[in-house]
Parts: structure tokens; C-alpha cells; sequence
């Protein structure tokens, strides 16, 4: 019987982007469902009742929400190599830590750089930095977070070598700085440079103008709050 793999995403999630990511780098041949978020399939509503958004990886009809958790069923469930996650505990346990500071640290004040302006703004860019620090010490003396290929931190952090400089567009500020962060830069180049990696980014002039529109968005509804 022939494996049944979906994968319910929408064009522009950098969070599915990484389901996507690890499944090309393994070889899983899958269906993709694009949803529409401001109008969600009875489907997506089934398979992720709890949460309501997406990724959603399906199989066999069981389905698993949350990407770094998708992530670490590919692994456990496809075991051909590349393994996303290392066999020693303590690197395993690492990748996870890695993986975790990216999406409860790094990556909630590249948001706020994005909706607000002024004082806030600023705050939330010094936050970065700090954070952008910690992840440069990490990297130092490696191509990957995990030494030479592509691992599970990679891929938390794939969202980077692509939006950060999207943001930059957007917003007029420096997200990276190759100076100030070089072991970083190294592993932007690196990731990038992966052509199943790149084969896969979302198209850019979409995304820009995605988070130019959800920016002017946010930015009037703050100043339509203040002004209440």
C-alpha cells in the first residue's frame, strides 16, 4: 500500500517552508494543499483543531501540526539519510535548544521591528541584536549549526537566509550585518547556496509586498488604538 503524504500550507509560511526543506532533503514525495488562512478549509480545521494553522503534515491520515514537531516525525518515521537530528543525545538535545531559542527568542523581535516604528521599534531591534549575538557565538567555527551538512537547527533557522532581507526592504533597517555577525553571514551563504534550498523560497517580490501590506496594516491599527 502505497504511503499518503500531505502537506497543508499556505505559499508564503516560512514555517511550512521548513516541512518542505526536510522532506526534499529526505526524498518524500507529498501532496501539497495550499490554504487560504482568512478562509480555511473544513479540512485544515479537522486535521489541526487545536491550533487552526498551518503546517499540517498528513500521514496515512494521521495528522501532526507544529513544525518542529513535523520535523522530528520526518526523521523518526523516514530514517534515510540526512538525519535532521544527531544520534549523540547531548548534540540532539542541543539541536532542539537551538531550535527552540529561534522561535521563542529570535524570532518574535523581527516581528516587532516589522509592525511598529519609533521607540518600540527600536527596543525590539536592540532585542535582535542580542539575540543575533548568541546565535553568532554558536555558529562560530562551523558551516552548519551542526558541523558539516544541514541539520534540524538549520532548518528552524532557514527562515533567516530569506526574510531577513526581505524585512530589511521593507522596513529600511539592518536585520544582518556581515561585519558585525561574519559566522552568521557564512552560514546564510551556506544554507542558500543549497539548491534545494533555494528552489524552494517563496517569490520575493511577493513576499515584500506581503509584509509591506501586514506592516501598513499594523502600523494603522496601532495608531487608530492611540488615537481612541
Amino acid at each position: 500500500m502505497a504511503e499518503e503524504v500531505k502537506l497543508f500550507r499556505t505559499w508564503s509560511s516560512r514555517f511550512a517552508l521548513r516541512i518542505i526543506w526536510a522532506m526534499k532533503l529526505k526524498g518524500i514525495e507529498y501532496e501539497t494543499i495550499f490554504e487560504d488562512l482568512s478562509n480555511k478549509s473544513h479540512l485544515l480545521l479537522h486535521y489541526n483543531p487545536v491550533y487552526k494553522k498551518v503546517p499540517v503534515l498528513v500521514h496515512n491520515g494521521k495528522p501532526i501540526s507544529e513544525s518542529l514537531v513535523i520535523l522530528e516525525y520526518i526523521d523518526e518515521t523516514w530514517k534515510q539519510p540526512p538525519l535532521l537530528l544527531p544520534e549523540d543525545p547531548y548534540e540532539r538535545a542541543m539541536a532542539r535548544f537551538w531550535a527552540k531559542f529561534c522561535d521563542e527568542k529570535v524570532l518574535p523581535p523581527v516581528v516587532d521591528v516589522l509592525v511598529t516604528q519609533g521607540k518600540e521599534q527600536e527596543a525590539a531591534l536592540a532585542q535582535h541584536m542580542e539575540n543575533m549575538k548568541r546565535v553568532e557565538e554558536e555558529l562560530k567555527g562551523k558551516k552548519f549549526f551542526g558541523g558539516e551538512a544541514i541539520g534540524f537547527a538549520d532548518i528552524a533557522y532557514g527562515w533567516m537566509a530569506n526574510l531577513l532581507s526581505v524585512l530589511e526592504e521593507v522596513t529600511g533597517l539592518k536585520l544582518t550585518d556581515a561585519e558585525a555577525f561574519p559566522a552568521i553571514s557564512t552560514w546564510l551563504q551556506s544554507f542558500s547556496d543549497v539548491p534545494l534550498i533555494k528552489e524552494n523560497w517563496p517569490p520575493r517580490e511577493k513576499l515584500v509586498s506581503k509584509y509591506q501590506a501586514f506592516r501598513e496594516k499594523r502600523l494603522a491599527l496601532a495608531a487608530e488604538a492611540t488615537s481612541k
